[in-house]
């Protein structure tokens, strides 16, 4: 897969683990699992571009004796969710565009 598509489509897939309630790193990559492997290395790169592009926010608060950074996502990032979805549509005319030969042969 083309390394920009594959960024874009995880940072959504982030953004998407944290569209309902506010998470952590661990917690987000639990969530995504049954999905996707992504790791901590690889997680941490794209929040920090989420921050950075004010996709998320950021809050540190203390749980069982340790500060932990939890994320939330702002108004932009759900916005940047629609425009995903409007942009699959589009992804999937263009994948039954492309696959429509293999269909017609079967």
């Amino acid at each position: 897969m083309d390394t920009q598509m594959k960024r874009g489509l995880l940072d959504v897939c982030v953004l998407a683990a944290i569209q309902y309630e506010d998470s952590y790193g661990y917690q987000i990559i639990k969530d995504m699992k049954p999905y996707m492997e992504l790791s901590e290395s690889t997680l941490y790169t794209i929040l920090k571009r989420l921050e950075t592009a004010k996709l998320l926010t950021v809050r540190t608060a203390e749980h069982d004796g340790r500060l932990r950074k939890y994320y939330r996502i702002t108004d932009s990032g759900r916005r940047r969710i629609e425009e995903f979805k409007e942009d699959w549509k589009e992804m999937e005319s263009i994948y039954q565009f492309i696959t429509r030969e293999e269909v017609g042969n079967e």
